[in-house]
């Protein structure tokens, strides 16, 4: 530093404020305010080439400050500390500065007050907690001195306000990977009943929600680097780590807690947007992470609380982007959940909910069991099954078909007429029910894609798929009332209705749905088909090449998935954004100092660095041009077209089209934290490529993420997936091979007296 007088060189600054000819003499080095803590006030010009510690041992030389330099820190007007990465930075724009105590004496010193238990104090004490505790140094000094125990207890002991800030200090003290692994059950149970509590304040409900996401999310499968314990039990739990807990861990305790989940579902629809946010996050982190012992309990809890239709309302009512990603990656979840069902078999001997279901079925039939001429029982077959074989029959569809059909049944309440009505006509003119409601959910898993446990590639709202055992009981009563007048395949018949039925239905009214599928009329639906059966080959139909298409889905998904990522690794440019919502510069046509930054995602997939500039320049690799960082995990969603250009950046450059300076663009996107953090970065992309790589790509980076925010993402997977079928069936139709629509098995062998040939 240099005083503006004439001090020593390097001195850190100048008690007197500088008159007018040394303003002028200083030109453009930047001078500072600095403030201590007994209310002193002076300014310094500061060198930016010195170290933080040389500076603040400096002010200490200067101001006659008592005790170590070590012991003393700086801090901006928004309490962040002064490093030696944002030193420079924070010179350059002139902000106030605080002489305080360093990070591990504020610690050490927090930590005995809450000792204390002063109750006049205590909020003031917790509040700076909030602030502090997210800082290693910090961090590492409270907790040494029994800090976290103290809090612990007083998470335990206290109401209101004072436990709104423990549970936060907690909430923030959990973004670090050490410290608070000792938390037992009895401390998670403590969390439970106070979200669970109707009457808990908002302020308490939004830490102690975030609290439990991250302890489901704290799972040992979860834990950074190699699972070196790992076995075929799953990952061990390493000593001392925080990644012990994870969704069996909290589930226990909210088993104990029975309206918990009813009240986090109630409030989705609270008018307080963050809560609305927290409890779809805690939502999604329990069903991406629903352990199999506990799936089909918690699944069946939550479809039994219609969690659905909660976020249906959601899709309608909410009006920030906050909910937008959260709401998309339910979608993506509910994806994953439909799968399982659908891949999981009908097992009457070890399900006991599975042959209920069936008992359910039959009873609503009101039919009486017979035997046929043949001798065998006449049962499945009545309700138009083509066995006796239950489970072989639900074989393609498994639970999901079992259920679907197990609704579609109780919510008519006429369906033993329809029965009868159907068994009193020929064969030939029969609806087979049963194997159409099958029909109907292999048709439905494919116009939803629901292909492999993968991520989404829905990039918009989809509300009837969440709706998705009301329009299977739709569908399936319009093939009852129709079919018999076409005579033919139900697949394709369907297929011609679906398409017109289903579309736009992020935009669409469910009446809309229901008139299409109800009361369209006969004609106008085998025109359509007739159309389509001339442009669609029969193969495609087939359940093997179905099964072969939601293969290479799959293949598909995930080389994008690592496309997108190694575009992150790479790095690129971007315009630093204004929120399109701010109000403009006084001078509207100035250009920003340092429009551009350069982001770079690291090698360990955890860090975002970046480096603001004046001017684009040649990156080199690694990290070293990047002093600035954002935490992966610091991101609770990626919203898009929320922010507008600055003024006379992209006219000046041929990168981007011009825009208004109020209107968002297309290509912006920000990094949203927390409700209290606000945006982390407001960035604009180059082009519409560049932006599809980085919004989805950290979409697919965040653990509880999984959608996909770009059509042309989506649609790079729609088209690798029907090349590569395309391919594939290149080689048996090529060879007019016969793909048959099912394969069965012969009879079992008379002996064990075989083996199986290696085939050259």
């Amino acid at each position: 530093m240099s005083n503006h007088n004439s001090l020593p060189p390097r001195s850190p600054l100048s008690t007197t404020p500088p008159n007018n000819g040394s303003q002028a003499k200083s030109g453009l080095v930047p001078t500072n305010n600095v403030t201590t803590s007994d209310g002193l006030t002076v300014r310094a010009r500061i060198d930016p080439t010195l170290t933080v510690a040389d500076v603040v041992k400096q002010l200490c030389v200067n101001l006659k400050i008592k005790g170590s330099p070590s012991d003393f820190a700086l801090r901006d007007e928004n309490h962040e500390l002064v490093t030696n990465d944002n030193l420079r930075k924070k010179i350059k724009a002139k902000l106030n500065l605080k002489l305080v105590n360093a990070p591990h004496k504020e610690g050490r010193e927090i930590a005995e007050k809450l000792q204390v238990r002063d109750q006049k104090t205590m909020r003031l004490t917790l509040h700076s907690l909030q602030k502090y505790i997210r800082e290693n140094e910090f961090a590492q000094e409270f907790i040494n001195y029994d800090g976290v125990t103290q809090l612990v207890d007083i998470i335990f002991t206290s109401q209101g306000n004072t436990l709104a800030y423990a549970l936060a200090a907690m909430q923030n003290l959990m973004e670090l990977d050490y410290g608070w692994a000792f938390l037992d059950d009895a401390f998670i149970f403590r969390v439970v009943q106070v979200l669970s509590s109707p009457s808990s304040l908002i302020n308490v409900c939004r830490p102690a929600t975030a609290i439990l996401k991250k302890l489901v999310e704290a799972d040992p499968a979860n834990a950074p680097g190699p699972q070196a314990g790992s076995s075929k039990s799953g990952p061990a739990i390493v000593p001392g780590s925080v990644y012990r807990y994870g969704f069996t861990a909290v589930f226990e305790q909210m088993r104990k807690e029975k309206s918990l989940l009813e009240t986090v579902v109630s409030r989705l629809g609270s008018a307080d947007t963050a809560m609305a946010q927290y409890s779809m996050m805690l939502i999604n982190s329990l069903v991406s992470h629903a352990s199999d012992l506990r799936w089909e309990e918690f699944i069946a809890e939550m479809e039994r609380l219609n969690i659905r239709k909660a976020v249906v309302r959601l899709m309608s009512q909410h009006t920030m982007e906050d909910l937008t990603s959260c709401i998309l990656d339910f979608q993506a979840n509910m994806l994953r959940v439909t799968y399982r069902k659908k891949t999981t078999p009908i097992d009457l001997e070890a399900q006991p909910s599975h042959a209920a279901d069936l008992k359910s079925i039959w009873a609503h039939s009101r039919l009486m069991e017979e035997v046929d001429e043949k001798g065998q029982q006449l049962k499945w077959r009545k309700l138009g099954f083509d066995t006796e074989d239950i489970e072989i029959e639900f074989n393609d569809v498994g639970v999901l078909g079992l259920e679907c059909l197990k609704r579609f049944v109780e919510r008519d309440p006429d369906f033993s007429k329809v029965i009868l009505e159907q068994l009193s006509r020929p064969a030939e003119r029969r609806c087979p029910i049963a194997k159409a409601s099958n029909e109907v959910v292999e048709l439905l898993s494919e116009h939803w894609a629901i292909f492999a446990p993968g991520y989404s590639t829905s990039t918009t709202f989809q509300p009837f798929f969440l709706e998705f055992y009301k329009v299977h009981a739709l569908a399936t009563e319009f093939l009852s009332t129709n079919v018999e007048r076409q005579r033919g395949c139900v697949w394709r018949f369907y297929s011609s209705s679906r398409s017109v039925a289903l579309r736009s239905e992020n935009v669409r009214a469910w009446h809309e749905v229901e008139h299409d599928l109800l009361e369209c009329e006969y004609r106008a639906v085998r025109d359509r088909q007739m159309k389509e059966l001339e442009l669609e080959d029969d193969l495609l139909s087939k359940v093997p090449v179905r099964n072969l298409r939601a293969k290479i889905y799959k293949e598909s998904f995930e080389f994008v998935r690592q496309q997108r990522i190694q575009c992150l690794l790479q790095g690129a440019w971007f315009v630093i954004a204004l929120p399109s919502n701010s109000p403009l510069p006084r001078d509207s046509t100035r250009r920003p100092n340092k429009p551009w930054r350069f982001v770079r995602l690291d090698n360990g997939l955890k860090y975002l660095h970046y480096v603001d500039s004046a001017v684009k320049f040649p990156v080199r690799s690694g990290l070293e041009d990047l002093p600035d960082r954002i935490e992966i995990a610091a991101i609770s969603e990626i919203a898009t077209g929320t922010c507008a250009p600055p003024p006379n950046v992209l006219r000046d450059h041929n990168d981007l089209p011009p825009t208004s300076p109020l209107a968002p663009s297309p290509l912006s996107f920000s990094l949203l934290g927390v409700h209290e953090q606000g945006s982390l970065a407001d960035l604009i992309a180059p082009d519409p490529s560049r932006w599809a790589d980085w919004t989805d790509g950290l979409n697919m980076l965040r653990r509880d993420g999984g959608h996909v925010a770009s059509k042309e993402t989506a649609g790079f997977v729609q088209a690798l997936t029907e090349i590569g079928l395309k391919i594939k069936l290149l080689d048996l139709s090529g060879e007019r091979v016969e793909i048959p629509s099912g394969l069965t098995a012969g009879p079992p062998p008379s002996n064990l007296d075989f083996f199986f040939s290696d085939l050259m």
